[in-house]
């Protein structure tokens, strides 16, 4: 009953956020151009917001450990790569970075192949260790992150300013369309994650655990990687890199609610990203007036939340 009144605050709180930050403002003469221009960018922060929450819940049930999340596979760093490449092969001219479906679809198709190409190969595998696939991804992450700074340093400054905006999430020159169509993909992947939550529950207890119990880990570990590469992939080109997000949420999540259900986990995690992230960008709107991003933010929170959950053993 606790539960079901915290969901009932937490949902009416993301409702009235949502409703102010479209709201605020407006009047009989201006609504038609601030609503054209605030709905995609709502939609957007919720999309991420789900993507980014649902995807790190089910990650860290995966691999069984309460401070990991899908960053640490190199999505973030694999996308600036990707800009960065495209950057210095084509110009920032080209139409791969002025016409913003292109890119978009690009970058989705190159992570989502990649990552899906690397699973697969690796699972092909009978030995295969989820804590080895991890170190691979913290490997591929840095050498991601080392070839973009390499290229950085070598081309224009003036075209690395394209790039530079690629390495912080923004809201605010989201492409309407681009949005629309992500919607359809983001939850058909969270109704897919909705119905593998039986098998989550009992993979909470651990790997061995759940074999005993009947539970397929390799297929299921399989299935839920390739999910969180899609959703990742399409949230972090739609809106850019948020790195610590997933584990600000996830964690808040788990210490809030007392519960082991995923289905519940993974509604409520998604609630409360909403809320956090809209709230957080009308604060760096109004209060802060445009100063830094949202994404700053989140990652300063982020890693400060992260060294008290190493210091408190919160593991």
């Amino acid at each position: 009953m606790r539960n079901s009144m915290k969901v009932i605050w937490i949902a009416a709180l993301s409702v009235l956020v949502i409703g102010y930050f479209i709201g605020q403002g407006l009047t009989p003469d201006n609504y038609s151009f601030f609503l054209s221009r605030r709905i995609p960018k709502v939609l957007a922060i919720c999309l991420a917001a789900i993507a980014i929450s649902a995807s790190s819940m089910v990650f860290q049930t995966i691999t069984n450990n309460r401070i990991l999340t899908p960053s640490i596979l190199g999505f973030d760093f694999l996308y600036i790569m990707l800009q960065t490449l495209i950057v210095v092969v084509f110009g920032s001219a080209s139409f791969l970075i002025i016409n913003q479906k292109i890119n978009f679809f690009v970058c989705v198709l190159l992570m989502t192949g990649l990552s899906t190409l690397l699973f697969s190969l690796y699972f092909r595998r009978r030995n295969t260790n989820v804590f080895t696939l991890l170190l691979l991804g913290i490997v591929l992450g840095s050498l991601f992150s080392n070839i973009s700074n390499f290229f950085a340093m070598l081309i224009d400054p003036n075209e690395f300013t394209v790039i530079q905006n690629a390495m912080f999430a923004s809201f605010n020159n989201v492409n309407s369309e681009l949005v629309y169509w992500c919607v359809p993909i983001l939850m058909l992947c969270l109704l897919y994650l909705l119905g593998l939550s039986p098998q989550l529950d009992v993979m909470w207890l651990g790997e061995d655990n759940a074999r005993s119990l009947g539970v397929d880990t390799r297929k299921l570990t399989l299935q839920v990687m390739l999910v969180v590469s899609v959703m990742i992939s399409i949230s972090t080109a739609l809106v850019g890199p948020v790195l610590f997000f997933g584990l600000i949420v996830v964690s808040l999540t788990r210490e809030i609610f007392q519960t082991y259900h995923h289905k519940s986990l993974i509604l409520i995690s998604s609630l409360m990203a909403v809320l956090l992230l809209i709230s957080g960008q009308y604060f760096v709107e109004k209060v802060l007036r445009f100063e830094t991003t949202v994404s700053v933010l989140i990652n300063f929170v982020g890693g400060s939340y992260f060294l008290y959950l190493l210091t408190r053993n919160k593991i």
